[in-house]
C-alpha cells in the first residue's frame, strides 16, 4: 500500500477481468520490524467483477491484545485499465509489476538508464533543430475545407425534377420521388425507456428492455504457475461478449463519467462498446446503411463524418460522405447571410430542404450502384427534416441518426473560429468580426428550432469531443456494422497528439533482399536505432506519458532498445505480414521456384495471400485493434514496425484507397509524424539517415 496521508492509505493491484470473488483483509506490520502482522478486524472484504462489495469501512487493527485500537481510513479503488494505460503508468507501479516475456524479452518494458553520447557521435549527431531532417511527403495532404472533401453532388448536374404540391408531405416538407404521407410528431418515437449504466455497487445487474447482462471483458490476464513468478500476459485483441440482437436505449460512458454520476475508467467504456459490437462474430450484412448526422453548427459533425468515413473505407466498406452544405453552396451560392437560416424564412427553409433531398437522392442512387454506407452530413435539426429523410430511405436503406452534442463553451468557441477561418461560406468575407457575428446569428436561428433526436435508431455523442467526461447513448442499434461504428465512436476524440510511424532499422534480411524472417540489425540499422532514440528524446522530451509500440520480432525490439524513459509495448498485431512458405526467400528465388505464385502476387498484391501466410487485407483486419487504440490514445505514440504493416496503418491516416496500400512508399530510416487533432490529420516526414 502507498501512504497518501498520515491517516489514509491507497491499495493498488492487478487482477484478471474474469476473476472469481476475491476475499481479503488488510495486514499491519511495522516497517523494519520482525513482529508478526496484525490482521484487520471485521468481516472479510470482497472484490467481485472488479467492484468492491459491502460497506466502505475503516480499517481497524487491535494492538497488544485489547489495549490499543488503531484506526485507518482506506480508499478502495478498482479500475479497469488497458495494458497501454498500465504501461504509461508504470512510473508509479513499476516496482510491483512483473511482465510476461516473449523469447525472454518483456512484453512491456522500460529502460531507465540515462543516455550518454558515444565516441562516434551517434548519441549527439542529431541536430537540435529537428526541422533540419524534414523531407517532403510523397503526396501533400489536402488543405481544403473538410466538407469539400465530401462527394461531389451529382444531382445538380441532372435536369431538375419539378416541384409540385403532390410531393408535399403532410408536415409541409417537400420530398422528391416520395409519396404523400401522414406523420404525427410521435410516429417515430421509441417507447422504450432510457437507462444509464447503474452503479455496480448498488446493483449487480442492469435490466433494460432488449438488453442482456454481459461480463466485463478486459485485456489483462494474470498467469500463475507453481514455482514460477507471477506474470502478466498482454492480450491485444478485441474481444466481444455475446449480446442480444438489439438495444433499447443504453448509455456508454467515455472518460470518467459512469452514466451521469459515477466514475468509470475510460477502458471500461471501451469494453462496454465492445459488447455493442458483438455482431463481429456473425456474417457481415449486405444491408445499405445511412448514418445521418444531427446537431447544431460548430459541434464537430463534419470532423466526425470525415473520421468515420475514413475508418469504414479502411475496413473495406464502400463508404461515401455527402455534405449538404456543399450542395447548398453550389446551388444557392456561398454568400448566404444568417437571414437565409431564419426559422421564419419560408423560402430559405424550402431551399435548404430541397438541397437536403437532392443530397439524399444522390446517396440512394449511389447505394443502388453498389455503395454500402452513406454518411449524410447536415444539421438535420428538426423532426420534420428527419421524417422526410426517413420517408425517402424507406425500402432503400436503414437510417441511424448520429447526434453530436457539445456543452463546452470553450470547444464551441474554438470550432466557431475554425468555421470562420476555413468555411467557404466566409471565404469572401475579409472582416473576421463581421463573419463571426453573422455565424453567431445563424447559430441562434438553428437553436430556436432545434429538436434532439428521439425517433428511430440513434447514437448520441454527448461532450465526447475531448474524449474525457463524455457519454455515448445508443438506441435500437443492432448488427455487425452498426456495432463496429459504435465501438469506433466510443474510442474516438479530437484531442491533438502526434503519432510517429517508423520502420525498424535495416536488418540483415533487408541487406540480403530476403522476405520476412526474424534477423538482427545491420550496422546501419544499429546506427539508426541510436539516432531514433536521440530524435525521440528531443521530440518527446516534455511528453511524460508517451509510449513506444513494437512488434514481437527482434528487429523492431532491437531498434527500440536504445530508447530510454518511455514504456515499450509489444504487439503481435504489429508483426510483419506472414509470408508463409516464402519466408526467408528472395523475390528472385520465389520467381524461380514458384513462378505461378510470383505472377499471382504481381497481378494483385492487395488480395494475394502467401501460401500458408497472409495478404495485405489480412494484415488490415488484424490491425483494427491497433487503430482503435491509436484513436483512443491522448499521449504521443511511437510505432516501430514493418513495411507492410506501416503501409496499412499509414493508408488509414492518409485516407488512401486500399488498392494503393501495397505500393506506398515506406522507406527505411524515416519517421512519419502524423498529427491528429480538431483540424484533421497533418503529416510531416523526417529522414535521419541517407
Amino acid at each position: 500500500m502507498e501512504r497518501e496521508l498520515a491517516s489514509m492509505w491507497e491499495l493498488s493491484f492487478v487482477v484478471p477481468p474474469d476473476h472469481e470473488t476475491l476475499d481479503f483483509k488488510f495486514l499491519l506490520k511495522p516497517k523494519d520490524a520482525e513482529t508478526p502482522c496484525i490482521i484487520e478486524e471485521g468481516p472479510t472484504r470482497l472484490l467481485t467483477g472488479g467492484m468492491l462489495e459491502g460497506d466502505v469501512r475503516l480499517a481497524n487493527f487491535r494492538l497488544n491484545g485489547d489495549d490499543e485500537l488503531l484506526e485507518f481510513r482506506v480508499f478502495n479503488k478498482a479500475d479497469i485499465v488497458s495494458p497501454l494505460d498500465l504501461a504509461a503508468s508504470w512510473r508509479v507501479y513499476k516496482e510491483n509489476f512483473q511482465p510476461s516475456k516473449v523469447r525472454g524479452i518483456p512484453d512491456i518494458s522500460i529502460n531507465e538508464a540515462p543516455t550518454h553520447a558515444t565516441e562516434d557521435g551517434s548519441g549527439s549527431s542529431l541536430e537540435l533543430d529537428l526541422e533540419h531532417y524534414v523531407v517532403p511527403t510523397p503526396t501533400a495532404p489536402p488543405t481544403e475545407y473538410a466538407a469539400n472533401l465530401a462527394a461531389t453532388p451529382a444531382s445538380l448536374d441532372q435536369p431538375e425534377t419539378p416541384w409540385t404540391n403532390d410531393m408535399l408531405l403532410s408536415d409541409g416538407i417537400q420530398s422528391p420521388r416520395s409519396a404523400a404521407a401522414d406523420f404525427k410528431d410521435d410516429s417515430y418515437h421509441n417507447k422504450d425507456t432510457e437507462a444509464s449504466i447503474a452503479d455496480s455497487s448498488n446493483s449487480k445487474k442492469l435490466q433494460v428492455s432488449g438488453m442482456v447482462e454481459s461480463k466485463s471483458v478486459g485485456t489483462l490476464i494474470q498467469l500463475q504457475k507453481k514455482d514460477m513468478p507471477q506474470g502478466l500476459y498482454v492480450d491485444r485483441g478485441v474481444v466481444s461478449p455475446k449480446l442480444g440482437k438489439s438495444f433499447s436505449a443504453c448509455s456508454l460512458a467515455s472518460g470518467l463519467n459512469f452514466g451521469s454520476t459515477k466514475a468509470m475508467p475510460e477502458a471500461a467504456g471501451a469494453v462496454a462498446a465492445a459488447a455493442v459490437a458483438d455482431r463481429l462474430h456473425g456474417s457481415k450484412e449486405d444491408r445499405k446503411l445511412a448514418i445521418v448526422l444531427v446537431g447544431l453548427p460548430a459541434r464537430g459533425k463534419t470532423f466526425t463524418a470525415v473520421k468515420l468515413t475514413r475508418y469504414l473505407r479502411w475496413l473495406g466498406h464502400e463508404t461515401k460522405h455527402f455534405n449538404v452544405g456543399k450542395y447548398r453552396r453550389l446551388k444557392h451560392g456561398a454568400n448566404q447571410s444568417a437571414d437565409f437560416f431564419r426559422p421564419d424564412n419560408q423560402e430559405g427553409i424550402e431551399a435548404r430542404n430541397e438541397v437536403a433531398a437532392l443530397a439524399m437522392e444522390d446517396m440512394i442512387d449511389w447505394m443502388h450502384g453498389g455503395g454500402q454506407v452513406g454518411i449524410f452530413d447536415a444539421t438535420n435539426s428538426t423532426r420534420k427534416r428527419r421524417y422526410m429523410l426517413m420517408k425517402m430511405a424507406e425500402g432503400n436503406c436503414k437510417i441511424i441518426f448520429l447526434e453530436t452534442i457539445c456543452n463546452d463553451r470553450n470547444i464551441i468557441e474554438r470550432n466557431v473560429r475554425l468555421k470562420i477561418q476555413q468555411s467557404p461560406d466566409y471565404a469572401d468575407q475579409p472582416d473576421y468580426e463581421a463573419g463571426l457575428q453573422d455565424f453567431l446569428e445563424r447559430l441562434t436561428n438553428y437553436e430556436k428550432v432545434y429538436e434532439p433526436v428521439q425517433e428511430g435508431s440513434y447514437i448520441k455523442m454527448i461532450d465526447m469531443v475531448k474524449g474525457e467526461g463524455g457519454q455515448l447513448q445508443v438506441n435500437n442499434i443492432s448488427g455487425y456494422l452498426p456495432g463496429r461504428i459504435v465501438f469506433f465512436l466510443v474510442n474516438s476524440h479530437l484531442a491533438p497528439r502526434p503519432i510517429l510511424l517508423t520502420r525498424h532499422g535495416e536488418s540483415l534480411h533487408n541487406v540480403r533482399g530476403r522476405v520476412g524472417g526474424d534477423t538482427v540489425l545491420s550496422e546501419d540499422g544499429e546506427l539508426y536505432s541510436k539516432k531514433l532514440a536521440n530524435f525521440i528524446e528531443k521530440r518527446l522530451k516534455n511528453e511524460k506519458t508517451a509510449t513506444i509500440w513494437t512488434s514481437t520480432l527482434q528487429r523492431t525490439i532491437l531498434t527500440a532498445t536504445p530508447i530510454v524513459g518511455f514504456p515499450k509495448i509489444q504487439w503481435r498485431a504489429l508483426d510483419e505480414i506472414n509470408s508463409g512458405v516464402c519466408d526467408g526467400m528472395t523475390y528472385e528465388e520465389i520467381k524461380k521456384i514458384m513462378p505461378e505464385e510470383y505472377e499471382s502476387r504481381k497481378k494483385d498484391k492487395l488480395r494475394y495471400r502467401y501460401p500458408r501466410g497472409e495478404s495485405y487485407l489480412d494484415v488490415i483486419q488484424r490491425l483494427e485493434p491497433v487503430i482503435i487504440e491509436l484513436e483512443r490514445q491522448r499521449a504521443p505514440v511511437v510505432v516501430i514496425s514493418h513495411q507492410a504493416v506501416l503501409r496499412a496503418l499509414y493508408s488509414y491516416f492518409a485516407d488512401r484507397p486500399l488498392r494503393e496500400v501495397p505500393d506506398m512508399e515506406m522507406p527505411l530510416h524515416t519517421i512519419i509524424e502524423i498529427q491528429m487533432g480538431v483540424t484533421g490529420v497533418e503529416e510531416k516526414r523526417y529522414k535521419l539517415m541517407d
